[in-house]
């Protein structure tokens, strides 16, 4: 284990190597041991566990619930795609191609490690979703990002909602997945042997649960795979053969002890524990970060390098 932290707002970065419950048991992120060589990161007090009334105080729309066999097509069709200039036969550096899966084009060279991404409750209109994809092309990687909205009357919700609202809304989410490597098994482009699966904050709930071995890793932004108002249960899939990356501000407005209506007054507001056992998992805290952070420095920097240490683009 090790924890890097250089000043009160630098990310604090645990690396769960040993696997021992004893020692991922001190990863919960109350103020670091007295002897390591930085100041120590208080948490926020934890709060009270949101009354049962509040589990229903937010609101529903729409009404479908599942892809049909039109609308996962769509969703793959309307995916954001971005691809690394290499794919262009440009040099590395040039502009990227931007645009849509339905218009990707035929003439690419070679082939480059790809991205599933699935996007949050906003959908792909959150322009830090755009920017992040067409900064991992400066990596060499391409991305796709499904486009869950792509159903028609698809339920959205602003929380609290019952649970089993949530779980309707991951299990959509879940099926997105197959889609996206069904259809990157045929595009002679994507290299399907160095595929990440990543997702952020509902998106992310999708992937945490997701044990494939057909990615090499997955990246989980803005998720605490903990019990919580947002699922039943986390299911959290560890996969001992595949490194996981978990980012999350250290102070979540959604899955953080800051969340009136967390649900659980135990909340740590990361991955530690649910990764405890998994040797190649790394947490990310980015005191004080709001709720997307995927384009933020600390996140970046974190990302890149776990990038090139699974992908080698």
């Amino acid at each position: 284990m090790t924890a890097n932290l250089t000043s009160p707002r630098s990310p604090v970065v645990i690396r769960l190597r040993a696997g021992a419950a004893a020692i991922a048991a001190a990863l919960l992120l109350a103020p670091l041991s007295a002897n390591a060589q930085f100041p120590p990161l208080t948490p926020a007090p934890a709060a009270p566990a949101a009354p049962a009334s509040t589990a229903s105080a937010g609101e529903v729309k729409g009404t479908a619930w599942a892809h049909t066999a039109q609308s996962g097509a769509a969703a793959i069709a309307q995916a954001a795609v971005v691809l690394p200039a290499t794919l262009l036969g440009q040099p590395a550096g040039s502009p990227p191609w931007v645009g849509l899966w339905r218009d990707v084009p035929r003439n690419l060279t070679g082939r480059a490690p790809v991205v599933v991404f699935l996007h949050g409750s906003s959908g792909l209109a959150l322009p830090a979703i755009a920017e992040w994809q067409r900064w991992l092309a400066s990596l060499g990687v391409a991305s796709v990002a499904p486009d869950s909205f792509a159903l028609p009357d698809r339920i959205t919700y602003k929380s609290p909602v019952p649970k089993e609202v949530y779980e309707r809304i991951h299990a959509l989410r879940a099926s997105e997945i197959p889609l996206a490597t069904a259809a990157l098994a045929q595009a002679p482009w994507a290299d399907t042997s160095r595929m990440l699966l990543v997702g952020s904050s509902e998106g992310a709930t999708a992937v945490a649960r997701h044990g494939g071995l057909e990615f090499a890793g997955r990246i989980l932004y803005a998720w605490s795979c903990e019990t919580n108002y947002f699922v039943t249960e986390p299911r959290t899939a560890v996969v001992p053969e595949r490194p996981i990356l978990n980012v999350i501000s250290s102070a979540d407005v959604f899955f953080s002890s800051q969340n009136p209506f967390i649900g659980n007054p135990n909340a740590v507001g990361h991955c530690g524990p649910a990764l405890k056992d998994h040797k190649q998992a790394t947490i990310v805290l980015i005191p004080g970060a709001p709720h997307t952070v995927l384009g933020l420095p600390a996140a970046r920097n974190a990302t890149a390098s776990f990038v090139r240490d699974v992908l080698k683009p």
